[in-house]
């Protein structure tokens, strides 16, 4: 009976640390202070997804998955797209917007859009379960729009902008060179030197926050696609809005560190790879590009009203569709669950966000205890020191250390080998890294459970073919 109170004594206390920790980061959550946690519907859905159905997975992420830190529910995109024969990712002809030429909701997918409503209903309901509500966007000017030669709204007037005694069109601002390299019917950029575009531009995100958006996706601007002047201009508007926006870029092929550090502190996280999908060669070409971006300082700096956080994108774990897919969820993520720790292990010890992406309907309990491990979560959100170390180029195994914010050191091996291998770090080593004194450790492994006891030397394990074993030390 002790020894149970004991254990019932300790839980407890590490439950109320857990949603004390949670309860105080609230705060921080929507200045982007932390690195942001959410659900969104793509990798279930592609753009197919319809009201109900995201209402259904926003409730299970309320009841789920907010007491550990996930707040934001996100559209993904072509939620202006008409369901219906034809339509697909880069069809033309099929999308829903306004006289002012932006978009609207698909009321046959959307029905609480109808009579100019937008997605004002959907984010009242999702504030209602205490979450937040996102969507994603495309770079400028719909091709549709520019087409239609759709009237610009000023704002500040309830009217069409006018300028040099004349009203501003989509003609009169659209790039028709500059569409995005992979919808060329779906978007173009607009010229923000005129205030014509940047008016145009005001007025598509005051819209979204008129709605009640907490979180905009914005893509084909960064990477490959970089348009720096409509991030610019975008981020200003933002920063001018009374409603806390985070300002999400996607997606972001070959996107580099110096890049980067040209948006970095216009926005609050951004996409520095292609597509993240269920496959190992998706998981495995992550590693450089974290151990680039960390080593450049880039984690967790100055953004837009907070922080910026570099993003490695959504966990394909749990229920999914197919990349490019007109259908929703059909099968289960083709990650084993020693890839899917790999996975987890390295987008916390980045502190990447951590944006799931599978169909709440169906989650599973080995992707809910992966998504709410509370030591990947205490890494992702409060760590320190984050960097790759023991890198030999070319190699297959890789070790990340962090430090925690009680002293902790967390340490992470990473087999990208096909094979089972052996892995070692040297205390000496890890304390030369972290610029420590500490010569005797002691800790465990959290995946076995395996208590180490005391470490003089090294710490030495056999690691699983695309595995991952991840160590708490406390060193003295």
């Amino acid at each position: 009976m002790i020894l149970k109170a004991s254990i019932f004594i300790i839980f407890i206390t590490l439950f109320v640390h857990w949603e004390t920790s949670e309860a105080e980061a609230q705060g921080d959550i929507g200045r982007a202070n932390l690195p942001p946690r959410g659900w969104n519907s793509y990798d279930s859905f592609c753009w197919t997804i319809s009201e109900e159905e995201f209402l259904k997975n926003a409730e299970l992420v309320a009841q789920r998955l907010k007491p550990y830190g996930y707040q934001y529910v996100v559209v993904d995109f072509l939620w202006y797209r008409k369901k219906i024969m034809g339509a697909y990712t880069d069809s033309y002809g099929y999308d829903v917007f306004d006289e002012w030429g932006r978009m609207l909701p698909d009321p046959g997918r959307w029905p609480s859009s109808q009579g100019g409503k937008g997605f004002s209903e959907v984010a009242q309901k999702v504030h209602s379960m205490g979450l937040k509500f996102g969507i994603h966007v495309m770079r400028g000017l719909s091709v549709q729009a520019f087409n239609a030669n759709t009237l610009i709204l000023d704002t500040t007037t309830g009217k069409a902008y006018e300028e040099a005694d004349r009203q501003w069109r989509a003609q009169d601002i659209g790039i028709k060179e500059r569409t995005c390299s992979w919808m060329k019917n779906g978007f173009m950029s607009v010229n923000t030197k005129l205030g014509a575009g940047r008016a145009f531009l005001r007025s598509l995100y005051q819209n979204y926050a008129d709605w009640g958006v907490d979180f905009v996706k914005h893509d084909c601007v960064f990477g490959d696609d970089l348009d720096l002047h409509e991030i610019k201009v975008v981020s200003e508007v933002l920063n001018e809005l009374n409603r806390p926006i985070i300002y999400s870029l996607s997606p972001g092929t070959n996107a580099k560190p110096i890049i980067a550090k040209e948006v970095s502190g216009l926005v609050n996280m951004y996409r520095i790879t292609g597509d993240d999908w269920d496959t190992w060669n998706d998981v495995s070409v992550h590693f450089n590009v974290a151990r680039d971006f960390t080593a450049a300082n880039l984690v967790g700096i100055k953004g837009l009203k907070g922080k910026s956080w570099p993003d490695l994108d959504m966990l394909p774990l749990g229920w999914l569709s197919d990349a490019g897919s007109n259908k929703g969820p059909h099968r289960y993520s083709r990650l084993n669950l020693d890839e899917q720790r790999t996975q987890v292990t390295l987008w916390s010890m980045v502190r990447s966000p951590l944006i799931f992406g599978g169909d709440m309907r169906q989650l599973d309990d080995a992707t809910f205890s992966l998504l709410t491990n509370p030591t990947l979560l205490e890494i992702n959100w409060f760590s320190s020191n984050n960097m790759e170390f023991h890198y030999v180029t070319g190699s297959l195994i890789r070790s990340w250390l962090a430090t925690g914010r009680r002293g902790e050191i967390y340490l992470a091996f990473f087999n990208l080998n096909n094979q089972a291998t052996q892995m070692s770090a040297k205390i000496s080593e890890i304390a030369n890294a972290i610029h420590a004194t500490s010569s005797i450790c002691s800790g465990r492994e959290v995946w076995s459970g395996t208590n180490l006891g005391a470490i003089k030397d090294s710490i030495r394990t056999s690691v699983k073919a695309h595995g991952c074993a991840l160590f708490v030390l406390n060193c003295r």
